[in-house]
């Protein structure tokens, strides 16, 4: 299982959102620049780099050069979400180096635009399947794209992509726990590749999501808020089961 530190981005900084609430914003200055902290996680064993930018998410600018100076400096993985709504902006974070886009409110409003990215980039292209209650959310979390998480597994399947990141939006921020039963319905589709993300509090969680059979889990406040470390988290992801 993948271990994967989130970049959240806010105003150039750092932050972390509750319930990906804006208003709810917590930046961590103390571990510096948003470059020193993606270096931070890669010199402590990262698997890969999760960055959002929360400003383009909620329309209100973006953090393109901090993202391109990220993915210059780290020699790891780096997938980039948040406010992609074009074919253009995911084709300019794929040029820069991103080495996946994770796409959320396109994939459902514009799925021809999703067929062409799959079609000149394949596994590059993630598709971001946000939701509460197992019903999937899109711009910025707060409309919904009136599906079901399986139906859309199912949907997006057929497009030919093969890896998801299921964000329980009700747990993200809290540290309260994972959305176990989500993502075990998730993990039985054949060829979907689950990233998992939202509610990570504790290392049960993460043993927890191992024997579910996620890909890789994208964790962001429990390494901010020092619950546990990425070290430990590593060894829970990769120890034989027992």
């Amino acid at each position: 299982m993948k271990v994967i530190p989130a970049v959240d981005l806010m105003n150039g900084k750092v932050v972390r959102l509750f319930q990906g609430d804006p208003q709810k914003a917590k930046a961590y200055d103390y571990l510096g620049e948003p470059v020193a902290v993606a270096k931070k996680w890669e010199e402590e064993g990262a698997d890969a780099i999760h960055i959002v930018d929360l400003d383009a998410a909620f329309g209100k600018g973006d953090n393109l050069s901090t993202v391109s100076e990220i993915i210059k400096a780290v020699n790891l993985p780096v997938q980039v979400g948040g406010g992609i709504r074009s074919l253009e902006k995911a084709e300019t974070l794929l040029g820069i180096g991103a080495d996946y886009v994770i796409l959320g409110t396109l994939a459902f409003n514009k799925p021809e635009i999703l067929e062409k990215l799959v079609e000149k980039f394949g596994n590059r292209v993630i598709v971001a399947l946000d939701h509460v209650n197992g019903k999937v959310m899109v711009e910025g979390w707060r409309k919904s794209a009136e599906i079901r998480v399986k139906e859309a597994l199912a949907k997006f399947l057929e497009l030919q992509v093969n890896t998801f990141l299921l964000t329980s939006i009700s747990k993200d921020g809290t540290l309260e726990g994972i959305d176990a039963e989500t993502l075990s319905q998730a993990c039985k589709f054949k060829d979907a590749r689950i990233l998992a993300a939202g509610g990570v509090g504790s290392l049960k969680d993460l043993a927890v999501l191992k024997k579910i059979g996620v890909y890789g889990v994208v964790i962001g406040k429990a390494l901010y808020e020092g619950t546990f470390t990425l070290k430990e988290a590593l060894k829970v992801a990769r120890e034989a089961s027992s």
